[in-house]
């Protein structure tokens, strides 16, 4: 939907740093500052758009009495990655700076993301944790996160393998598209032949179905081993950097987070990362609060 007249909100399109953004601000006049809302939209990072989340913003808007900013980053595979963390951090800056031009409290902006946008968000979280420059995230909400492009076969990935739009699949087709990678590296990164022992070693601390509480893992079958294509490794490095897959950041990274509401659907691909990000926080002393929608799905 395009931006238009709301009886309780003032919506503008905006530039934020060069980022185009589309604000939503409560008409009615506040005693106080409100909250701030940056909110980035989902679409694997090659789909949707501030327009398609019009509804969502709005919504969140009203319900929330907040002030809340819709980043419009420029999508992929015309836009290489990390362009569109980059823009998400740079127009969350930028209202950090200057939210009380909005009425906004700049002590209490969350940050907030749906699928790939909740990988944007936790990057820009874990980016901007021990940072002097700008004030603090107050927390961050991630609607089933993308966290991860390490395992294809956690519990979660089995259960929901072909489940309507996100199928286990398509999952791994959407990231290629993303990075305008050949999507003949489908098969092998389904079978996890590009991460090296040492990588799974290291990894399998943060990214292990035994993380996950046993109601999740009900018919779960391990499977067995990918061998070790160094050929695939090296033509998808992106995949083990933190801003692509936040669940392989190191401590340091995550203990500097704010408090964290973690949303899982039961019929999805993604469930299990959330949950696995769940304990990470955890582990790390971050104050997390869950939601699992029993009858949800992706999208």
């Amino acid at each position: 939907l395009p931006a238009c007249r709301d009886s309780r909100l003032l919506i503008k399109d905006l530039h934020f740093d060069g980022v185009p953004v589309r604000i939503y601000l409560p008409r009615e006049a506040s005693a106080s500052k409100r909250r701030g809302v940056v909110f980035c939209h989902g679409g694997c990072g090659i789909f949707a758009s501030i327009r398609s989340y019009e509804r969502v913003c709005r919504y969140i808007a009203r319900k929330s009495d907040s002030v809340v900013v819709s980043v419009g980053y420029h999508l992929a595979p015309e836009h290489k990655y990390p362009a569109q963390t980059l823009e998400c951090l740079a127009a969350t800056v930028h209202f950090l700076k200057s939210a009380e031009t909005y009425g906004a409290d700049p002590a209490r902006v969350i940050l907030c993301g749906d699928s790939v946008g909740g990988t944007y968000a936790a990057s820009v979280c874990q980016e901007l944790g021990h940072r002097p420059d700008t004030p603090k995230i107050r927390a961050q909400v991630l609607i089933y996160p993308f966290l991860q492009a390490l395992n294809f076969n956690l519990p979660s990935h089995q259960k929901n393998a072909a489940i309507a739009f996100l199928s286990r699949e398509r999952t791994v087709h959407f990231i290629l598209k993303y990075l305008n990678k050949d999507c003949s590296l489908k098969e092998p990164i389904l079978a996890g032949s590009h991460v090296p022992e040492s990588m799974n070693s290291k990894c399998r601390k943060w990214i292990n179905p035994d993380l996950l509480p046993e109601v999740f893992k009900l018919s779960y079958k391990p499977p067995a081993p990918g061998l070790f294509l160094p050929h695939v490794h090296e033509e998808v490095q992106e995949l083990f950097e933190p801003w692509f897959s936040p669940l392989l950041a190191e401590d340091a990274a995550v203990c500097g987070l704010p408090d964290t509401c973690i949303v899982t659907c039961e019929h999805d691909v993604l469930r299990d990362e959330g949950l696995l990000y769940k304990k990470r926080l955890e582990d790390n002393n971050v104050r997390v609060t869950w939601h699992h929608e029993e009858k949800g799905f992706h999208g």
